[in-house]
């Protein structure tokens, strides 16, 4: 293996020791509003990122901000060493993807029935460190 090869493996596994991420699956409801709330938040900093969930009016803000919490705190128990103070944390990366949908069937005229979609989705949510170091 090539000495490039091996410090840019180096570089790589340092870069992924900053980043933290967090998953919600299953989530009941539809991505379409969940990309509106996760739009707010997407490069934003952990903290203003915090108070744009909790002050927001809509329901997916909710689950953003506890997956939010959640990638904070998985960042913490891989750097226990150093602050979030200090390690000016943002949101890197923010996608909701869409998960399954249940079906189901609501009553129309004349013995006809509308097929009824309740979407899901899933959130990924990761965690970057704004220090830029020197090369």
């Amino acid at each position: 293996m090539g000495v490039r090869k091996k410090l840019r493996a180096q570089q790589i596994k340092e870069e992924k020791k900053q980043m933290a991420f967090a998953k919600l699956t299953g989530c009941p409801t539809s991505p379409r509003k969940m990309r509106l709330v996760a739009n707010l938040i997407r490069g934003v900093e952990v903290e203003r990122a915090l108070q744009i969930l909790k002050f927001n009016a809509k329901e997916a803000s909710i689950n953003l901000e506890k997956l939010l919490l959640s990638a904070i705190a998985n960042w913490q128990a891989k750097n226990e060493d150093s602050s979030i103070e200090d390690a000016n944390l943002f949101v890197k990366e923010i996608f909701v993807d869409s998960a399954g949908m249940l079906k189901r069937l609501r009553p129309a005229p004349q013995g006809r029935a509308h097929r009824i979609r309740k979407r899901s989705n899933h959130v990924t949510l990761v965690l970057g460190n704004k220090i830029v170091q020197s090369k």
